[in-house]
C-alpha cells in the first residue's frame, strides 16, 4: 500500500519488496480413514473425486473437488500416534454462489449434521458450519 494514497483500494504502486500474492489455496488434511473421509466428502458434503492416489496397491490420498476448489485427503500413517487429535484449531471457509440454505438442506438430507444452521452475518453473508469425520470444521458461506 502506498502510504500517501488516500484510498488504498485504488493504489497503483506496490510496496517493495513486493508482498506475497497467492491465487488459490489447496489444503491437505491428514485423516484417520481416507475411505471414510472420501465417502463423507463425496456423499454428504457434495465434493467430487478428482483423483485417487494409490501407492503399492493402497489408497494413500484422494484429491477432492468442489467447483474450482481442491482439497487433498491424506491417509494418516500413524507415525505420530493413531489417536492424535485432528482438525483442532482450523476451519475451512468455502464461498459459494449457490443458495446456502439449499446446500445445508442437501447435506442434512444426505445424513450430515450441521454444527450451526444457516444464519445471516452482520457483514451480509449467509453461513453455516459442519464438521467432517476427523473434526475439521467446514464453513459454507454465500459470496458477499
Amino acid at each position: 500500500m502506498n502510504a500517501n494514497s488516500p484510498d488504498p483500494a485504488h493504489d497503483t504502486e506496490r510496496d517493495q519488496p513486493e508482498s506475497f500474492r497467492a491465487r488459490s489455496v489447496s489444503p491437505s488434511l491428514t485423516v484417520k480413514d481416507v475411505e471414510k473421509s472420501l465417502t463423507w466428502y463425496r456423499d454428504v458434503a457434495g465434493f467430487t473425486v478428482a483423483q485417487r492416489h494409490v501407492r503399492d496397491g493402497t489408497l494413500r490420498a484422494v484429491s477432492m473437488k468442489a467447483g474450482t476448489v481442491q482439497l487433498l485427503l491424506g491417509q494418516d500413517d500413524g507415525k505420530k500416534g493413531w489417536d492424535r487429535v485432528k482438525g483442532q484449531g482450523i476451519s475451512l471457509m468455502f464461498r459459494t454462489a449457490q443458495n446456502v440454505d439449499e446446500v445445508a438442506q442437501r447435506i442434512k438430507a444426505s445424513g450430515g449434521t450441521l454444527e450451526a444452521e444457516p444464519s445471516d452475518t452482520p457483514w451480509g453473508t449467509r453461513v453455516f458450519r459442519l464438521r467432517d469425520p476427523d473434526g475439521f470444521v467446514l464453513v459454507i458461506s454465500s459470496e458477499g
